[in-house]
């Protein structure tokens, strides 16, 4: 008995039952595999963007939430919340390098943009910015702007074109070189023209530090607590509010697509059900000419394996082709900000496909096991009998 040429023969009896339940299976498995490719695309983004912040500590009021103090890493505009002369008692502290962020909003082409005012000169060096084209800012109350190479990609922007910010016109006098961060996302003015012509005086939005020793971190921390009465909170300790908040978002979508999976695992259960049922006569007869229980259970078992390995196979490729286009829409969500400054795209790699494709055929074993066990236990009379 060719228990491979059954199986494939009695698949292909019913091909539009074959077909809509394979789609099943597959939907749901497209959507899983949609869900994590762009989960882990995110995750490294993220992670990418907390590397490339450059600071080792993030100077925060004591009364911002964890929702500001992750905007930091997303690039997001803020409040200006803390006086200037912290930034000076932070800056006395021994072996801290300390650059404020004061961060606005504007709209280019209708579009809106974070204006982000900083200490030119100081803040080129703790970024280690290049230029790409054009000058950088020489001075600290320069009125001119440097913007990032998305922004100026985005507005086809050049050297000298004019950017106006709250009704006063800034030439672009430089475009830094792309770093892939949010950097690349936002238009830079001397902080004190920034709080100039948004009427901020002696503000800033928050403070970015390095520290010569890491490993006396906590010693820093205490220190400017103690100086300054603020907020601190380490780079990593932002990435892990991130991160957690990205899980929270990506569990919550991949229990919707687990749905769709458990939906599927009911359709090939109902195929197979149905398939015992149509097929006594022949179970029967299988029965008759020598065939064992174990080998019809052998037999259902792996049409429902065949199920799962192709309806795996086709979600994978699916889920792949359809996380390409999502990743440009979810970009432009209110949760784009991960994202900001750098190109969204899928994330699929060998263990991801492994995984998704073991998952399908295990769940369409599963689902087949029952099935099987009924048509094994039909006894030969039973099923002959059958009319």
């Amino acid at each position: 008995m060719n228990i491979m040429k059954l199986v494939s023969t009695n698949l292909l009896r019913g091909r539009g039952r074959f077909i809509f339940t394979l789609l099943g299976i597959s939907i749901g498995m497209a959507a899983f595999v949609a869900l994590l490719s762009l989960g882990g695309n995110m995750r490294s983004e993220v992670t990418k963007q907390a590397r490339m912040l450059g600071a080792n500590l993030l100077i925060t009021p004591k009364n911002w939430c964890a929702y500001d103090q992750i905007s930091i890493l997303t690039g997001n505009a803020l409040p200006e919340s803390l006086q200037y002369d912290v930034l000076e008692k932070v800056s006395t502290i021994d072996g801290i390098t300390a650059v404020p962020y004061l961060t606005q909003k504007t709209s280019i082409q209708n579009n809106p943009v974070t204006v982000v005012g900083i200490l030119p000169i100081e803040m080129k060096e703790f970024k280690r910015w290049e230029i790409e084209a054009g000058d950088y800012l020489a001075a600290q109350n320069e009125i001119a702007a440097v913007i990032g190479s998305g922004i100026a990609n985005q507005f086809d922007l050049n050297v000298n074109d004019v950017l106006t910010v709250r009704g006063e016109d800034f030439p672009v006098k430089g475009i830094l070189r792309q770093t892939g961060s949010n950097d690349d996302a936002a238009v830079y003015l001397p902080v004190g023209v920034v709080q100039e012509i948004y009427n901020v005086e002696g503000y800033i939005s928050y403070i970015a530090a390095k520290v010569d020793d890491v490993t006396k971190i906590d010693s820093y921390i205490a220190a400017i607590v103690e100086a300054a009465n603020v907020s601190v909170s380490t780079d990593k300790q932002v990435l892990t509010w991130v991160l957690a908040l990205l899980g929270s978002v990506n569990l919550t979508l991949q229990m919707i697509a687990g749905v769709a999976l458990v939906a599927a695992a009911f359709g090939i259960i109902n195929t197979m059900m149905t398939a015992v049922y149509e097929r006594r006569r022949e179970i029967g007869i299988l029965r008759a000419i020598g065939g064992k229980s174990g080998d019809i259970f052998r037999i259902f078992l792996l049409e429902s394996g065949l199920y799962g390995l192709l309806g795996g196979i086709i979600g994978v490729v699916a889920g792949f082709v359809v996380s390409i286009f999502a990743a440009p829409i979810i970009s432009q969500s209110s949760f784009a900000a991960l994202l900001k400054g750098a190109k969204p795209a899928a994330s699929l790699d060998v263990s991801l496909v492994l995984t998704a494709i073991l998952f399908s055929l295990v769940i369409s074993i599963v689902s087949g096991i029952y099935p099987a066990w009924k048509a094994a236990r039909l006894t030969p009379v039973e099923a002959i009998s059958y009319e």
